[in-house]
């Protein structure tokens, strides 16, 4: 699927944009408008023309605010918040020490705070205990009457932040009931930026401690709680629901059996072969030249170097090795949601791959193309992705409810 680029990368990533309008991440005619002052492949237009929509919008919902415009304030803020992160999604140089990257996450995380505090439902910001800090994260609640609810554990991906868990899963969780709490770990979010915490393949040892946490909570029911991965967390949370067994059922947006394997198999042959056999001479020169022409590419080492602690793109490649299911995901006991993009250029037979590895009950369904459903997970089509999601979840906890029913 194009969407109003050529250029695949551009492409995902402006309906990525877009497909947050459902639960008020965007406006379709603020998205084309920014789309068409920014020419295929052109980084540096991307980050001008998509801050200055994000600053234009915050400015909008400063004034709502300042009159007292409640709802205008909180829709105009929420679409700041996703249009900033989405600024500064290609400036991969030198993420770390950048201070524009700095300045538009800060923006992007103080937006969505401020709406958060005007929004209809309790909105918490949260701490999580981890190692010897904590983690940040947003415990979203159907209401204040602290009744214990079935909640979802979210886990976002290798770009992902912890903001954008409400366009993605949050909205709609609410509106069926179920409380979220999501949070930004290692190798994601403020996590990364502000903490400088980079990934980590064991993520049983990140979800632990957030289980820990969500069961000190009165308003969350110990019995229905749902771990949900997207885009990378499809590895991280299967990984992780392999040795975490308090969970009443696991969601993979998408499934991801062999996270190196995805990377591998779309390199040359010898290129993967040298960075196997530690030939980084060869390797990165190679690489680098094949990122000039190639801006998913490009961004990907680029941002894989900087989210996993790597020192050059073979370094990150080689370190993707440890993220896999293999011998593990057998140990998996919760039922099990794997979600499939007909077209995911990404993941592609990954999902198939964590089928055929589960021994707990477990579902596959693949989002057609037909249905607008078919990009890496499901940009473009997240109503019909949480109504699939969702319906699931209802299904499966009532059938731990009444076993036999």
């Amino acid at each position: 699927m194009r969407f109003l680029f050529e250029d695949e990368s551009f492409s995902f990533e402006t309906l990525r944009a877009a497909g947050f309008a459902n639960y008020g991440g965007a406006d379709l005619g603020e998205v084309v408008a920014t789309a068409r002052n920014i020419a295929e492949g052109d980084e540096d237009a991307w980050l001008r023309e998509w801050s200055s929509t994000a600053e234009r919008v915050h400015a909008i919902g400063s004034r709502a605010l300042a009159g007292g415009h409640r709802v205008s304030a909180r829709e105009a803020l929420l679409r700041a918040s996703s249009y900033y992160r989405t600024a500064e999604f290609y400036r991969r140089d030198d993420p770390a020490g950048d201070p524009e990257v700095k300045r538009l996450s800060a923006l992007s995380r103080e937006t969505f705070a401020t709406a958060a505090s005007l929004m209809d439902t309790p909105v918490e910001a949260v701490r999580i205990p981890y190692e010897d800090g904590t983690l940040p994260g947003y415990l979203f609640l159907v209401d204040d009457s602290d009744t214990p609810r079935p909640t979802v554990i979210f886990t976002s991906g290798f770009d992902s932040t912890l903001e954008e868990a409400y366009f993605v899963v949050g909205a709609a969780a609410l509106r069926r009931g179920y409380n979220v709490l999501a949070y930004d770990g290692p190798g994601q979010g403020a996590a990364l930026r502000e903490q400088h915490l980079v990934f980590r393949p064991d993520w049983e040892a990140v979800v632990t401690p957030v289980v820990d946490y969500a069961l000190t909570r009165p308003q969350i029911d110990p019995d229905r709680l749902v771990l949900m991965g997207y885009s990378l967390g499809g590895y991280l949370t299967a990984r992780a629901a392999a040795f975490e067994h308090r969970l009443a059922a696991l969601v993979l947006d998408d499934g991801l059996y062999d996270y190196h394997d995805a990377h591998t198999r779309m390199m040359p042959p010898f290129l993967a072969e040298w960075v196997e056999t530690g030939h980084d001479d060869l390797a990165n020169p190679v690489a680098s030249m094949l990122m000039k022409g190639n801006t998913q590419l490009r961004w990907a080492l680029r941002n894989g170097v900087w989210t996993f602690g790597a020192t050059s793109p073979a370094d990150y490649i080689r370190r993707t090795a440890e993220y896999t299911l293999e011998g593990v995901a057998q140990l998996i006991a919760c039922p099990t949601l794997i979600l499939d993009a007909e077209n995911d250029q990404f993941f592609r037979g990954q999902p198939h791959r964590v089928q055929a590895a589960l021994t707990c009950p477990h579902t596959l369904i693949t989002l057609p193309e037909a249905e607008g459903a078919g990009e890496h997970c499901h940009m473009g089509a997240m109503s019909r992705f949480n109504q699939i999601t969702f319906d699931w979840i209802d299904t499966t906890l009532a059938a731990k409810a009444h076993p036999g029913s």
